[in-house]
């Protein structure tokens, strides 16, 4: 082992805001000062920390990317006008080069792609970072892997990279790479490795879905590997319409030796102190390496003076209702906040999901911010309003009741009406009131539909599925219930009010439109109705599958044919925090005109029923 370089990196896992260019840039101003004060040799900010990310179509707009694009280069004076130019800083931002594209990722442009008469467009997005330091841009790096699946659609907005720069900083060589470069194997991480190199910088915008974290540390350890080299793994934090991100950054040694670890759902500056060997690298090359271009760049060949390593933190892992909770909490505070809504308004009915709603609402926003609404009709039990009146009083919310029983009875007087269109007009009215509610006081309505009934359209249009925002949206009604369990036990173990009456808990759901109503009238069991949506919608098995893995025939069939039908319905639902693998709106996007349909698969002869 040859004399050690040492190195002490900061990953600035911060909370952006889509299109807010000035804002966020002035972010990096603020998070750059507290890696300085830290000592911190380079901080590492998320993926397109200056244009905020997924900015979706907003990519296509010139005039944006080329805002982009002079932020960056007033960024790096700015920072050197405050005294950070010494620290070296990664952030990334929207590209905005001569090209044509998308192209395919192992097809870079070509001469052919320039603009020109027949081809009038004046440039190509790239997902971009950049290094700054000493007042410049150093380097620029494009992506090279743009994901198209699930939430991602970077295929359709830019055209990949060709190049794999590295910058010496102070006597050590460090590669950047973004995001999905990191979950392909022989991409730029092997590259790197056969390029040799002693650190790879990685912003990312990675969203958060239940137990990704678990998968993220592994990744890491398999390029790190790879690269023959630490991997810096800088992940952004925050709510952005449907998305939430976590945040959950990470340094991993070469050995897969994890050196530290941000928390979760949080704002975080992370610094690790690094010792790296340069003599473990066998050799440096450059020029073409596989489908990428190794540069080479030296901002300073002098390495630091030697100080006291200090160890690296590692946040402990939480548990999976807490990191649920917390990610619904965060993506619902976001939303409104970044759309500058002073308050929030939803219907209490005494039942669970209202329940749960309002607890995260109280939990994002305050008491203060949330107002809470009971409408019982004539078919509201006196258990319903003792329910929503004691869980007000637990959240400490404003609370007011409006009957609407007169209403209900005005419209019954003009026009005729029975079994479901009578039960249908309850739910309506109740929307009414609630978004004239949210209309004259500014608030934002909160829809309370949980996934399992968003999934087969156990809801009214323009009633319960009225509103702005839907928290629990993508939230499996079994998991609603232990979500509230799990809050009250919290909140218990505190010493404080459990927020949700046991009651709203213990009780059977319903919708309370009809007399005696429960909601197993219209559907399975919500084990049963789950854990077929989990299957159909999250994991795309077709009705084969479906009964191998040993579920209900009758309940299949059944519930199928309503998740089909109320492909409709979904298309009009408010946006809700995705925490699963495939949350309705972005991830999953079917035709609502559509003929095909899941059957029972035929019985061969001989074959075992």
């Amino acid at each position: 082992m040859g004399e050690l370089l040492q190195l002490r990196v900061a990953l600035a896992q911060v909370d952006t805001r889509v299109g807010d260019v000035t804002g966020n840039a002035g972010s990096v101003v603020d998070w750059t000062a507290r890696a300085a004060d830290a000592g911190a040799h380079v901080v590492v900010f998320p993926e397109m920390t200056l244009t905020g990310y997924p900015p979706e179509d907003l990519v296509l707009r010139e005039s944006f990317a080329r805002a982009s694009e002079r932020a960056l280069v007033e960024l790096a004076a700015r920072l050197a006008e405050r005294g950070l130019g010494d620290t070296a800083v990664v952030v990334g931002y929207l590209a905005h080069t001569e090209g044509s594209g998308p192209a395919p990722v192992d097809e870079p442009p070509t001469d052919d792609d320039r603009p020109s008469d027949a081809n009038p467009r004046r440039g190509a997005p790239r997902n971009a970072a950049a290094l700054l330091h000493g007042g410049e841009v150093v380097v620029r790096y494009y992506k090279r892997h743009l994901p198209n699946y699930g939430v991602f659609d970077e295929a359709r907005y830019f055209v990949p990279g060709t190049e794999l720069p590295v910058v010496r900083l102070h006597g050590v060589d460090v590669a950047l790479t973004i995001c999905e470069d990191l979950w392909v194997e022989g991409g730029p991480c092997g590259v790197a490795g056969q390029a040799g190199v002693d650190v790879v910088l990685s912003p990312n915008a990675s969203p958060y879905e239940r137990a990704k974290d678990d998968l993220r540390l592994p990744l890491v350890r398999r390029r790190a590997a790879e690269a023959r080299a630490t991997i810096v793994y800088c992940n952004q934090v925050g709510g952005q319409d449907e998305l939430v991100f976590d945040g959950d950054s990470m340094v991993v040694a070469a050995d897969g030796t994890l050196l530290a670890r941000a928390p979760q759902f949080v704002e975080h500056l992370t610094t690790v102190d690094l010792a790296i060997d340069p003599a473990s690298v066998p050799g440096r090359r450059e020029g073409r390496i596989g489908p990428m271009t190794v540069t080479r760049h030296v901002v300073s060949a002098e390495p630091v003076p030697p100080f006291e390593p200090a160890p690296g933190v590692v946040a402990d892992p939480l548990s999976d209702c807490e990191e649920v909770w917390r990610a619904l909490v965060l993506g619902l505070r976001d939303f409104i906040d970044k759309n500058g809504m002073p308050s929030v308004v939803l219907g209490l009915s005494g039942g669970i999901d209202s329940a749960v709603c309002a607890a995260l609402a109280v939990d994002a926003l305050g008491a203060d911010r949330v107002h809470g609404v009971g409408l019982p009709s004539r078919w509201s039990s006196e258990h319903s309003l003792a329910d929503a009146e004691d869980l007000a009083k637990r959240l400490g919310l404003h609370y007011s009741v409006v009957p609407i029983a007169p209403m209900v009875d005005a419209y019954e007087s003009s026009v005729e009406l029975s079994g479901l269109a009578a039960e249908n007009l309850q739910a309506r009215v109740r929307g009414t009131l609630l978004m004239a509610l949210s209309n004259q006081h500014g608030h934002l309505l909160l829809t309370t539909g949980n996934k399992s009934e968003v999934a087969v359209g156990y809801s009214t249009l323009y009633g319960d599925s009225a509103g702005g925002f839907a928290p629990i949206k993508d939230v499996p009604k079994t998991l609603v219930w232990e979500l509230a369990r799990w809050r009250n036990a919290w909140a218990r173990e505190r010493g404080e009010t459990e927020p949700i009456p046991q009651n709203s808990i213990d009780k059977p759901p319903s919708a309370e439109l009809a007399p005696g109503q429960v909601d197993t009238d219209s559907l399975p069991s919500y084990e049963e109705l789950d854990a077929v949506v989990a299957d159909y919608v999250d994991r795309d098995l077709g009705m084969a599958e479906l009964l191998e893995r040993g579920h209900d025939p009758e309940v299949v069939a059944r519930v199928l044919r309503l998740v089909d039908g109320a492909e409709f319905k979904r298309r009009q639902s408010a946006p809700g925090t995705k925490i699963s693998l495939k949350a309705f709106g972005r991830d999953r996007r079917l035709p609502v005109t559509n003929r095909w349909r899941e059957t029972l698969p035929t019985v061969r002869e001989g074959a075992q029923a």
